[in-house]
């Protein structure tokens, strides 16, 4: 220790403060006030606060002057703090970021500016003081997360921090029942609750605002499952009004609706999804005109993450008469679209010998002829859509969060799959392979799409940052071939699904809406932030209907010559990463507490 010498009496040399504020300050600047300005930036101030935290460290132990004493006290007291508060947490911290939430996410950027607060001011005070308000501050900074939990994560990876003792909203949800119903309804006529008014306990659905009688709903198309039939989120047919602010979407209903990221599949006017409720993963189908519950499916499963908190990701699919579903955990149903009784029931996850991924099965069924199709982390399996008998199995190029795509190349019909190492496609008939694409490893989540002659389709690591690929494939005598004609970081969709239109892709690019020049993959315009949400394609109208992750609807040109915002409108509140669907005239939207539905008014000729 540096001291100076004046006759017997010992000078410490003042503690070098410094580079332990400068190193606070960083952290707070680029923790929180810059990923204010610039969300996109919100990855890199995580790693600044890992970063400013052992720098903080680094400074006390080496370059402080603090008495060793201090110093040795210091690291021992955080080592403790965080043990500490590991065991105390709530489980979502605990849980949360792949279980590096609280020793990455979250300690470093309390206790280290906590302990240079305590630094400064305490700089004049005695040894001992100085040591119990020392370790009092370090044990405060890391217990203070014990007083909160986490609902997640938004698009950027920022934690939906509340308190603990504040119930969610499925905690709320699950104390009043969807309706009356066994877990499972039974085979027979199911008993319909009365036509005249809801069960007592059945939650209260506001009236369409402006009008107290529900008008008919006319469902002139429907939306048979995930991105609709072609599961490519284009809506054919339809032109709707534009200019928002003389013809806004009505509101026809909204009502709670149990966690979950599944979407919606319409015919008539029922529409199903899925959501948890407690213990229970739950099929639920509603009248489309007003809301109201028609039937309910319970499986006793439940899936949670921190990050995307709990229920199932997958989306129902329509097919001869039945709604197929798949959930978080792998089970595999096929009910009766009108009563909800079970006609069978697999385990996609035994039957495919897929581990449960971290953000669980996503994968949404496809109803082939008389098969249904189902992507189980990267594995693909076939069942008879009547009996539910397992056909085949094919294990493709890794894990990953896609769902099967139907497609037909140089004439031939074929499923192909995304994963975590690239492409595949098999033949629907018996699942050997016809063809395959290699990436980079990363994470596959979203769907690809059909162009000219091939394909494009997605490959993401932890922050989107791989892009866009197009292939060219084709068929011939000696068998297929696949040629790469471009991969783009122009547009890099992580886990929101782009569309296809006059030759150029839009989607989002992290959390900023873009627009690729297809022939080059070269970017035409990136503009507006809309978070991590989805999107449908009006083609007629060369418009997007853009579902932002808070909630927002926004009509968006789907024009390459630049970002051009046409309307906007507030639909739901909440974090909103559920795809949104359109029936008709009728918009239905959702996320892992509400849903709503709109009347969209038609263009005049």
């Amino acid at each position: 220790m540096s001291t100076l010498e004046i006759g017997a009496v010992k000078l410490r040399k003042p503690l070098r403060l410094w580079p332990g504020v400068i190193a606070a300050v960083a952290i707070v600047l680029l923790r929180f006030a810059i990923p204010v300005i610039a969300p996109a930036m919100t990855p890199y101030g995580v790693i600044a606060g890992v970063l400013g935290g052992l720098v903080i460290a680094l400074w006390w132990v080496f370059f402080s002057r603090a008495p060793w004493l201090e110093r040795v006290v210091a690291i021992a007291a955080m080592l403790l703090a965080g043990l500490a508060a590991g065991l105390v947490v709530h489980h979502s911290i605990a849980t949360g970021m792949m279980g590096f939430m609280l020793p990455v996410y979250a300690l470093p950027i309390t206790v280290g500016p906590a302990f240079v607060a305590w630094a400064v001011a305490t700089r004049h005070r005695s040894g001992t003081v100085r040591l119990v308000t020392m370790v009092a501050t370090i044990f405060a900074a890391s217990l203070a997360w014990t007083l909160l939990r986490t609902e997640g994560v938004t698009g950027e990876g920022v934690a939906q921090l509340t308190w603990r003792w504040t119930p969610s909203a499925e905690e709320q949800l699950v104390a009043v029942p969807l309706i009356p119903a066994e877990p499972t309804p039974p085979p027979e006529e199911p008993k319909a609750p009365p036509a005249a008014s809801p069960p007592a306990e059945a939650p209260v659905t506001a009236p369409p605002k402006g009008d107290a009688t529900p008008k008919p709903v006319v469902a002139r198309a429907a939306w048979t499952g995930f991105r609709g039939g072609a599961r490519d989120a284009v809506v054919r047919g339809v032109r709707i009004a534009t200019d928002w602010s003389a013809a806004p979407p009505a509101e026809l209903w909204r009502r709670p609706v149990g966690p979950g990221w599944s979407s919606f599949a319409v015919a008539g006017d029922l529409f199903y999804t899925q959501e948890q409720r407690g213990e229970n993963e739950l099929v639920a189908c509603y009248r489309l005109s007003t809301g109201e519950p028609v039937w309910v499916h319970r499986d006793a499963a439940r899936f949670y993450e921190s990050n995307g908190g709990p229920g199932p990701r997958g989306t129902p699919a329509l097919g001869r008469g039945r709604v197929y579903t798949m959930g978080a955990t792998g089970i595999l149903n096929a009910l009766d679209a009108k009563t909800g009784a079970v006609i069978w029931s697999r385990n996609a996850a035994a039957d495919t010998g897929a581990p449960e991924p971290g953000w669980g099965f996503a994968g949404s069924p496809l109803v082939l002829d008389d098969k249904v199709i189902v992507a189980a982390s990267g594995r693909l399996a076939a069942y008879t859509a009547d009996r539910g008998d397992l056909l085949w199995t094919r294990k493709t190029q890794g894990g990953g969060y896609s769902s099967p795509q139907l497609v037909t190349i140089d004439g031939v019909v074929q499923i192909v799959l995304p994963s975590g190492g690239g492409i595949t496609a098999v033949a629907p008939s018996d699942g050997s392979v016809l063809w395959e694409n290699t990436w980079e490893p990363g994470t596959s989540i979203v769907q690809p799409a059909v162009v000219a002659g091939g394909l494009v389709f997605s490959g993401a690591d932890m922050m989107g940052a791989v892009g866009l690929r197009r292939i060219a494939v084709v068929h011939s005598e000696a068998g297929w071939s696949v040629e790469e004609r471009w991969t783009s970081r122009g547009l890099k969709p992580y886990f929101n699904d782009f569309v296809i239109h006059e030759g150029h892709a839009y989607g989002f690019d992290g959390s900023i809406l873009a627009s690729i020049d297809l022939a080059s993959g070269e970017r035409t315009w990136k503009g507006g932030r809309y978070g991590h949400g989805q999107m449908i394609l009006l083609p007629e109208q060369d418009v997007l209907l853009v579902l932002s992750e808070d909630g927002e609807l926004a009509l968006v040109s789907a024009t390459p010559d630049r970002f051009t915002e046409v309307a906007k409108f507030k639909a739901i509140e909440g974090k909103t990463w559920n795809h949104p669907a359109v029936a008709g005239d009728v918009l239905l939207v959702r996320n892992g507490e509400e849903m709503a539905a709109f009347r969209l008014a038609r263009a005049r000729r």
